[in-house]
């Protein structure tokens, strides 16, 4: 078994995606961890606000086994492929870390560069492992934040 930490996020219906996006979440992993969840800006394109959250996960799944999981959980809260990386989704969620894995695995590159470029992923993921050493620069996630330069206007949700 393997900590892996997951970036979700909605601004379609979004709160009910969320919701039944994390339920499905605990249905097939057991006992996770979630961050409060936030209401961002959408970034890299105009559209409603996003929920964004950290979830932490233990599962027995290799990375390829995960992304292919957690692209039908998406594909089941109506995940529109066709449309360019930066706009509206239903349900997006992402492997931001696996263990302590560090570089490209199954198409995919770990830890995600996403972590360090934006406080709605940043955030949460140092909520819930603020003493967790990011796998490639060795510094805590708290300290990430306290250090963090970038766009900070994040809202948490009641």
């Amino acid at each position: 078994m393997i900590d892996a930490y997951l970036g979700l996020g909605s601004n379609q219906n979004a709160e009910s995606n969320m919701r039944s996006g994390i339920a499905e979440l605990s249905a097939r992993f057991g006992q996770i961890e979630i961050s409060p969840i936030y209401r961002s800006p959408a970034v890299g394109f105009s559209g409603e606000d996003f929920l964004n959250a950290a979830a932490r996960i233990r599962t027995d799944l290799e990375v390829g086994e995960l992304k292919a999981w957690l692209t039908e959980l998406e594909d089941r809260h109506g995940r529109d492929r066709s449309l360019p990386k930066f706009s509206d989704r239903s349900l997006d969620v992402d492997i931001l870390l696996y263990g302590d894995h560090v570089g490209d695995f199954d198409g995919l590159a770990l830890p995600r560069d996403e972590i360090l470029k934006y406080a709605h992923v940043l955030k949460p993921l140092a909520d819930i492992a603020p003493d967790l050493k990011h796998p490639a620069t060795g510094r805590t996630f708290a300290d990430h934040w306290l250090n963090f330069r970038g766009d900070r206007t994040l809202d948490v949700m009641a």
